[in-house]
């Protein structure tokens, strides 16, 4: 059975995972690269980070991106969600108030989900060489869609 999600499920799946696949058009061409993020509901935002480079610089020029997110038990039982929205930099005076934020809300997912104990946020990010500042990021979140297909057993 295929269905689509309703907006409480989508958002669901959205906070229940932490790496999304981030779509961006660089060039007139699209690109999909695996990201670490955190769905800040509170703010209907997608934090992420990432040093400066190619997905930095063509998110500045085009901000209208996408995040797809799934959970995939089989391939009978699944649920994807698609985020489309626009790419924000934080600014200075936020961005380690996010970065703390980003981290913390990582951490819990990892200890509560995976029942791993993290102490530091390169334990499960990129890293960024010493001498790069990271990008502080989000994406206003516009529209979310979301379709299941869960195949139950006749028996």
């Amino acid at each position: 059975m295929f269905r689509e999600l309703t907006e409480k499920e989508s958002i669901a799946v959205l906070m229940l995972n932490y790496i999304g696949y981030l779509s961006y058009i660089h060039r007139d061409q699209p690109f999909v690269v695996p990201i670490t993020y955190f769905f800040d509901l509170e703010n209907n935002v997608i934090l992420g980070y990432s040093a400066k480079g190619h997905k930095i610089e063509a998110m500045r020029k085009n901000a209208k991106v996408s995040l797809c997110v799934s959970d995939i038990d089989s391939i009978n039982d699944w649920k994807s969600v698609l985020a489309h929205g626009e790419y924000q930099e934080v600014n200075a005076s936020t961005a380690k108030a996010k970065l703390h934020q980003f981290s913390l809300g990582i951490k819990d997912l990892i200890i509560n989900k995976e029942f791993r104990k993290l102490d530091f946020i390169s334990e499960f990010s990129s890293k960024i060489e010493a001498d790069d500042k990271p990008i502080i990021f989000q994406i206003k979140v516009n529209e979310l869609t979301g379709r299941l297909r869960n195949h139950q057993s006749v028996k």
